[in-house]
């Protein structure tokens, strides 16, 4: 984190910061149009990092605290954090991929799972669950409620389904500084924590497992898996608090134009909330 004082941003600024956070929903689109089996997770990640150079920006992860890679691709158990590598993507894998971009001063992040070839209806439900958990959370995500608004809904939501929410990953302020104040669990509850207000912008990013919430790092130091080795999906959005509804400045409508032109990517639809 970059200190304990929440940044607020101007309208300005938010638009600056919109443009990374699209450009972030451009770049797992481009990633998708590649995901299929028989790819290894470093070649998505190259080719990542080669359309945010392209576009004049920046990998926000790379080389963030020695990481050296521009994507966390994580597969199957593997919660969050996965380094890209040698690792072949296979029929019925679900795949992870969080992104970030630095661009006009200012950070964006945003991560999506994608089903690859034939999957489950099983896993599949863990990911529309996880996926319409954070569109709860981001509809509490407004002038005036508490974070531990957003958290509740997104616990409550999941939790219903028999899923275990992850505790020891948040969400988090996001800016001119990858992390920012602040933290955003995906537990909680509502009337608790800071004060949700105009000019904030927060990374919302619901992990949620198949089995128990219980996790743990591997020895690399990055890659956080399932304790049980079930399942677990992550999705995520930068949000701006403003005077009236949330303001989701990444997006998903690039990556889900790319799922429906790749045979090899099930689509994961959401409940509209």
């Amino acid at each position: 984190m970059s200190s304990g004082v929440i940044v607020y941003k101007t309208k300005s600024e938010i638009e600056q910061q919109r443009e990374s956070s699209l450009l972030v929903g451009k770049t797992l689109a481009e990633v998708a149009s590649h995901l299929k089996p028989g790819i290894t997770t470093l070649q998505l990640d190259t080719i990542a990092e080669q359309f945010i150079r392209d576009h004049q920006a920046e990998p926000s992860f790379k080389g963030y605290h020695g990481y050296k890679h521009s994507l966390c691709i994580s597969v199957n158990e593997e919660v969050v954090h996965g380094i890209p590598g040698s690792r072949v993507i296979m029929d019925g894998d679900v795949v992870s991929i969080d992104c970030g971009v630095f661009k006009n001063g200012f950070h964006g992040d945003s991560a999506y799972t994608f089903p690859i070839g034939v999957v489950s209806e099983e896993v599949l439900n863990l990911l529309r669950v996880t996926k319409t958990s954070l569109m709860q959370g981001i509809a509490k995500a407004r002038n005036g409620n508490r974070v531990g608004d957003i958290s509740a809904a997104v616990q409550e939501y999941a939790e219903s389904f028999g899923y275990g929410v992850v505790r020891e990953l948040v969400g988090h302020g996001v800016g001119r500084n990858l992390h920012e104040k602040p933290e955003v669990p995906n537990y909680g509850k509502r009337s608790s924590g800071p004060v949700l207000k105009e000019g904030m912008v927060i990374a919302i990013e619901p992990m949620i497992n198949m089995g128990p919430r219980h996790i743990r790092q591997l020895k690399d130091g990055w890659t956080v898996i399932t304790l049980d080795r079930l399942p677990s999906a992550h999705f995520e959005h930068t949000v701006a608090i403003t005077d009236s509804m949330p303001d989701v400045l990444s997006s998903f409508q690039e990556i889900e134009i790319a799922i429906t032109k790749n045979k090899n990517i099930t689509e994961v639809i959401s409940t509209i909330v």
